[in-house]
């Protein structure tokens, strides 16, 4: 399987091609040299008139050799070692790299998120958490952010129980205040990215690395979530996964409560103390055994060209369900996730995690 990663990375590198595109690719195809060649065929039905831009054989022969220079590994979803709880989300990455415990990614995790900002209270709550998590076996999951994050890492770290979800590439240090921290869970812990080996993050990685927390866990503990905070995305990520939900509460009259409190409002666990989380949560039996992901996806890619003009004028710059579309154009999900692989690899729409799509904006 060695043998096909670096065609299997070209392919997860080459513009417009994300995570659902990927997989519904190489089912399609059955390799990835194939879908390299079909690629621009099926970039060419979605509208796209210029050549996209796929990575030589050098330039991904050099990021393995790269990564694997710093100690790490890149795992593909085609990888027995490749999280199994991740490889179960429908938008799952295609390819990961990873430093560290990679045995941790089998198994079972609870991602601790919150905020940046976070109080001396909220920071301790964390800490407490997680180290119960991590004593009753548990991987604690984070973002390695400042406030909560680090909290929940430097908790679970006294068991060396945590996987870290970075944004940026396994080699660079983001924050920068927490290169101490991310050295020392590449140490006991592990890190994990969908990111290029020296990507430095930007805004537009962190829903990436949002996902892939959701991903790993089972559920998803907020801790002083403002609205409309990175962590709140993470919750509903860990929702549409069928993951639980799990929020501590807090004072009405702090502002970093208000998304946390609101989702307990809606239903989520009501969380004080790490019983509270053991009590709900599915504990798994898992064998770290390979099931391919994509067996499901094998179908036609044969369809009338008008079905391309019903689906495409159904898209705006809201995020909508695939389920949504399909019901809207009376077309099975299978059909419309093609249009949508044209599409997005011609550069006119993105399937977003959570089974979503949405119309990019015109060039």
């Amino acid at each position: 399987m060695r043998t096909e990663l670096p065609a299997l990375l070209r392919l997860a590198r080459t513009e417009n091609v994300g995570p659902v595109t990927w997989r519904r690719l190489m089912a399609h195809t059955g390799s990835a040299e194939t879908a390299l060649e079909a690629v621009p065929e099926f970039a060419r039905r979605g509208g796209r008139k210029t050549s996209l831009r796929v990575p030589s054989l050098a330039e991904t022969e050099g990021e393995i050799a790269a990564v694997e220079a710093l100690g790490g590994r890149i795992l593909t979803l085609r990888d027995p070692e490749y999280p199994p709880l991740l490889a179960e989300i429908p938008d799952s990455p295609p390819v990961i790299s990873v430093l560290g415990n990679v045995s941790l990614l089998a198994q079972d995790g609870v991602a601790i998120v919150g905020a940046r900002n976070a109080s001396a209270a909220g920071m301790r709550i964390a800490e407490s958490l997680a180290t119960g998590l991590a004593d009753a076996e548990l991987v604690v999951v984070s973002g390695l952010a400042r406030g909560i994050d680090g909290a929940a890492h430097r908790g679970a770290l006294f068991c060396g129980r945590t996987a870290a979800a970075i944004a940026g590439g396994l080699d660079v240090v983001y924050p920068p205040d927490h290169a101490a921290l991310q050295a020392e869970i590449a140490e006991k812990g592990v890190l994990v990215t969908e990111a290029p080996f020296g990507t430095q993050p930007q805004a537009r990685h962190f829903p990436r690395r949002n996902r892939l927390i959701a991903g790993l866990s089972l559920g998803c503990v907020v801790i002083e979530a403002a609205v409309r905070s990175g962590s709140l995305i993470t919750a509903d990520l860990a929702d549409r996964y069928s993951r639980m939900v799990f929020a501590v509460p807090g004072s009405p009259l702090d502002p970093r409560n208000t998304g946390s409190n609101g989702l307990l409002k809606k239903g989520s666990v009501l969380t004080e103390t790490t019983e509270d989380i053991l009590s709900f949560l599915p504990r798994r039996s898992r064998n770290t055994g390979f099931s391919e992901p994509v067996a499901a996806w094998n179908d036609s890619w044969s369809f009338p060209d008008h079905v391309r003009d019903t689906v495409l004028p159904l898209l705006s710059f809201t995020p909508v369900a695939v389920d949504d579309l399909a019901r809207r154009c009376h077309f099975s999900v299978s059909v419309v996730l093609c249009v949508l692989t044209e599409l997005e690899l011609a550069g006119r729409a993105y399937i977003l995690p959570g089974g979503r799509a949405v119309r990019a904006p015109d060039p």
